[in-house]
């Protein structure tokens, strides 16, 4: 059998070759099995073929799938390490800014209003080339009179004494001087002339009365160690070098032990406080850290804290070992109705969903602080931001102009409309700028929190005598704030809890524009004078029961500022 001509037989012009190759022309014989045999195999290696084929197409298919999955995987990955490292730099912008960053909230740009409004103000202080109001004469001051003369009285050339003038050059120099001194107290002693025998034997005076039983530092000592300590801060070790230093020595163990006898004495002007806070109808609170070094079972470390209430007549601390909402129960104990400007913590809301007659009026200035700090953290958003900065300053113009318009006249009903409109544009703002889907993840989170406390925020809108913010509560907390940097703290339950005794004593002592040592040497001496007790009337020593000249009395500086030092009148220091 003669088989077909295979590949190789092919023609020379069918393959376009020039010259014909030797084996070209050659034709071979196959047999019908070899030629089976042939087409076998051939089928085989293309089947061979088309499935490697297909095997190479399944292999690339699976590889970009894959090579697709990972892109896809990490492109999530890098947009949740891109928000991430967004996150961590925002951190650290923040932190920087806490260390090394301005205490004020101005920013060293600003926005367009705020730069304008700056370049706008007036300079503070007294400016050069405008008349002043000359030096401040201190004449509820002792005086010490010194005589200044002139060694030689001559006349330079001639030598002839020069003769006197009347009346004098004066001028005066403030001083001050602080000086311990010991109180000798001689007690007359009496003997009876007669023979009655109603006098058995000799007699003495009475003793003066003592602050502390059988102690030796007098009522002028402990005023001045409490103002000292609770008043400006000062850690006891830097009290008693001080006092060290004028003679006065006084150990730590006697200092610790007055103080705890003196603490009790404070008690029932602490229930005062707490009545009279409760009868107010608006309370101002707040809360700081505060150091308890005591081992408590079940308490983990020294962290207490010291919790503020301050209404119209009352300053009042509490320190407790927790932040929950038992401590605004138990502060406000009694109370039904009322308004509470406070911050967004959450034990404040507890005890409003408890008592449904108080509302709870969110702070301004907090939500000011959310803009602030999103400005500092992420600076794409930052003029968006410091836009709602801007906002909530036309909001304070508004309510300043408000309340400085008479109650019920019609400039007061303008003002009143201007701020209601300016409080609906605000909250359709911040609508519009929830829906839109391009909005930032973190602005969108400040702008969700204001949306959340918004019925808070706008308190101040119906009721005009309710503050926009709780700086007043802030500023209450400073003063604890100085003594915790100062001596981090108190050693002991009774000495914190003499410590929020003594803030609350004299924060409303300044709140009613007590001096602090008249008021407190008045009150210790009372105390000392009742047998070392708290005086059975304390009417005389709370500001809303005193009279306008009991105010007047604890008003002025303490007693003797304002005596002429005796037998010092000419002191000649020629």
């Amino acid at each position: 059998m003669t088989a077909a001509p295979s590949l190789l037989e092919a023609s020379p012009a069918s393959r376009g070759d020039a010259q014909p190759v030797p084996f070209a022309t050659a034709y071979v014989s196959l047999t019908k099995q070899e030629h089976i045999r042939l087409v076998m195999e051939a089928n085989r290696w293309k089947s061979l073929h088309q499935r490697a084929v297909a095997r190479a197409r399944w292999r690339d298919e699976r590889y970009w799938r894959v090579l697709r999955q990972l892109k896809e995987q990490a492109t999530q990955r890098e947009a949740v390490l891109r928000a991430e490292l967004e996150v961590a730099q925002a951190k650290i912008r923040d932190l920087q800014q806490r260390v090394f960053g301005r205490k004020s909230e101005r920013r060293k740009g600003g926005s367009e209003q705020q730069t304008r409004a700056a370049a706008t103000r007036s300079p503070r202080g007294q400016q050069r080339g405008s008349p002043g109001h000359g030096r401040t004469r201190l004449a509820h001051l002792p005086e010490r009179v010194e005589v200044v003369q002139i060694e030689t009285p001559q006349c330079p050339q001639c030598g002839l004494e020069l003769s006197d003038f009347p009346g004098t050059e004066d001028s005066e120099v403030l001083e001050i001087e602080v000086q311990a001194y010991r109180r000798v107290i001689r007690r007359r002693r009496y003997r009876p002339t007669c023979d009655c025998g109603c006098v058995p034997g000799i007699v003495a005076a009475p003793p003066p009365p003592r602050l502390i039983e059988r102690g030796k530092f007098g009522v002028s000592v402990w005023t001045s160690v409490l103002l000292d300590k609770f008043l400006y801060g000062r850690p006891s070790h830097r009290l008693m070098q001080d006092l060290a230093d004028r003679g006065l020595t006084m150990s730590p163990g006697t200092l610790s032990g007055g103080l705890a006898a003196l603490a009790p004495l404070f008690e029932p002007l602490e229930q005062a406080l707490v009545r009279k806070l409760r009868s107010q109808a608006h309370w101002h609170a707040d809360e700081t850290r505060w150091a308890v070094f005591v081992d408590l079972a079940g308490k983990v470390g020294h962290r207490w804290y010291l919790w503020v209430f301050h209404s119209s007549a009352v300053v009042h601390y509490v320190l407790d070992e927790s932040r929950s909402a038992e401590v605004v129960e138990g502060e406000l104990a009694g109370v039904q109705r009322g308004v509470i400007s406070c911050d967004r913590y959450s034990a404040y809301k507890k005890f409003a969903r408890l008592h449904p007659g108080v509302v709870l009026a969110f702070c301004w200035a907090h939500q000011r602080r959310d803009f602030l700090e999103l400005a500092n953290s992420y600076p794409e958003v930052s003029a968006w931001a410091m836009q709602w900065v801007d906002t909530i300053a036309q909001l304070y113009r508004f309510n300043a102009s408000r309340l400085q318009a008479p109650a019920g006249s019609a400039e007061r009903a303008t003002h009143q409309a201007a701020l209601r409109q300016a409080v609906q544009r605000m909250a359709s703002q911040r609508d519009a700028a929830l829906a839109d889907p391009q909005l930032a993840q973190p602005a969108a989170k400040v702008l969700q929190s204001m949306a959340e406390h918004w019925p808070g925020l706008t308190v101040f809108v119906k009721r005009p005598w309710v503050p926009m913010d709780n700086n007043t509560a802030e500023r209450d907390a400073r003063l604890a704030v100085v003594g915790r940097k100062n001596f981090y703290g108190s050693g002991s339950l009774w000495s914190g809890q003499l410590a929020a005794t003594m803030y609350s004593l004299l924060m409303t002592a300044k709140l009613w524009g007590l001096n602090a040592r008249t008021w407190l040497g008045a009150y210790l001496q009372a105390c000392g004078d009742n047998g070392h007790r708290a005086p059975p009337d304390i009417d005389a020593f709370l500001p809303w029961a005193m009279d306008a000249t009991r105010l007047a009395v604890m008003r002025a500086c303490a007693p003797g500022a304002g005596e002429v030092i005796k037998g010092q009148e000419g002191i000649d220091t020629s």
